[in-house]
């Protein structure tokens, strides 16, 4: 039973962090990019709805869900280590969990909060998005990758189970 519920966790956890990975590649790759080659307060309006609007939107349930999904996975993987390769179910996890939730919480979610309340037409906007077009896209990279890697890490570990 414990077994089928980690192959079921290890096919969430690498999908959702498949997708997530998706989302933020997209974000690192040219979405960013492109907000900074526009003019500086169309950039900040268009970044502040995105913020607004990805907290109503079917991200926040995979964000979340995959997050969960990682951690139940740890506890099992830890109280069965007979089921599959725990050190890279393991490492997914932590990977995942620190790389993507806490570098999220700590750092872009902070940068999202102080660009919200910012005047987009001010000076003060202005000096706030510079930074945090070079601050945010750079932790952006690091969710990227980690995500990236849980996932593979994730798919691995279901060799012989897929």
């Amino acid at each position: 039973m414990i077994n089928s519920i980690l192959i079921i966790l290890l096919w969430i956890g690498a999908i959702g962090c498949g997708l997530m990975a998706g989302i933020y590649f997209a974000f690192s790759t040219f979405i960013m990019s492109s907000l900074a080659r526009i003019e500086t307060p169309s950039g900040i309006l268009a970044m502040q709805s995105i913020n607004e609007t990805i907290l109503r939107s079917p991200f926040m349930p995979l964000f979340f869900g995959t997050t969960l999904c990682a951690a139940a996975t740890f506890v099992i993987a830890l109280r069965n280590t007979a089921a599959t390769d725990t050190g890279l179910v393991i490492a997914a996890c932590v990977i995942y969990i620190g790389g993507m939730f806490l570098v999220t919480a700590i750092l872009n979610v902070p940068l999202n909060n102080i660009l919200k309340d910012v005047d987009p037409y001010s000076a003060h906007g202005a000096e706030v998005w510079d930074h945090y077009l070079l601050r945010w896209t750079l932790w952006n990279h690091i969710r990227t990758g980690a995500s990236l890697l849980s996932a593979i890490l994730f798919f691995i570990s279901l060799k012989g189970d897929i």
